[in-house]
Protein backbone atom coordinates (compact mmCIF):
# COMPACT_ATOMS: atom_id res chain seq x y z
CA UNK A 1 0.00 0.00 0.00
CA UNK A 2 1.03 3.39 -0.59
CA UNK A 3 0.88 4.81 3.09
CA UNK A 4 4.09 1.97 3.89
CA UNK A 5 6.24 3.34 1.12
CA UNK A 6 5.48 6.64 2.12
CA UNK A 7 6.69 6.26 6.01
CA UNK A 8 9.73 4.22 4.42
CA UNK A 9 10.82 6.90 2.29
CA UNK A 10 10.21 9.42 5.25
CA UNK A 11 12.22 7.33 7.62
CA UNK A 12 14.82 6.88 5.07
CA UNK A 13 15.42 10.18 4.32
CA UNK A 14 15.60 10.74 7.99
CA UNK A 15 14.97 14.66 8.26
CA UNK A 16 11.22 16.28 7.37
CA UNK A 17 10.29 16.50 3.61
CA UNK A 18 7.59 17.84 1.77
CA UNK A 19 5.41 15.97 -0.13
CA UNK A 20 6.50 16.76 -3.56
CA UNK A 21 10.07 15.31 -2.18
CA UNK A 22 8.25 12.19 -0.74
CA UNK A 23 6.97 11.51 -4.05
CA UNK A 24 10.10 11.76 -5.64
CA UNK A 25 11.33 9.52 -2.75
CA UNK A 26 8.66 6.99 -3.23
CA UNK A 27 8.50 7.05 -6.44
CA UNK A 28 5.21 7.96 -6.45
CA UNK A 29 2.46 10.37 -7.67
CA UNK A 30 2.21 13.34 -5.60
CA UNK A 31 -1.80 13.10 -5.28
CA UNK A 32 -1.32 9.50 -4.16
CA UNK A 33 1.10 10.16 -1.52
CA UNK A 34 -1.38 13.28 -0.25
CA UNK A 35 -4.02 10.68 0.06
CA UNK A 36 -1.78 8.47 2.11
CA UNK A 37 -0.30 11.15 4.22
CA UNK A 38 -4.07 12.27 4.67
CA UNK A 39 -4.78 8.50 6.58
CA UNK A 40 -0.85 8.55 8.22
CA UNK A 41 -1.99 11.97 9.61
CA UNK A 42 -5.40 10.65 11.16
CA UNK A 43 -3.78 7.30 12.67
CA UNK A 44 -0.76 9.77 14.23
CA UNK A 45 2.25 8.09 12.21
CA UNK A 46 3.68 11.49 10.88
CA UNK A 47 3.43 14.89 12.32
CA UNK A 48 4.61 18.53 10.94
CA UNK A 49 7.43 20.06 12.71
CA UNK A 50 6.90 23.14 11.01
CA UNK A 51 4.53 24.10 7.99
CA UNK A 52 4.65 22.43 4.85
CA UNK A 53 6.98 19.82 6.13
CA UNK A 54 6.06 16.12 7.38
CA UNK A 55 8.10 13.32 9.39
CA UNK A 56 7.07 10.15 11.02
CA UNK A 57 6.32 10.16 14.46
Amino acid sequence: MSTEKVLEAMKAAGKALKAGEIAEAAGLDKKEVDKAMKILKTEGKIVSPKVCYWEPK
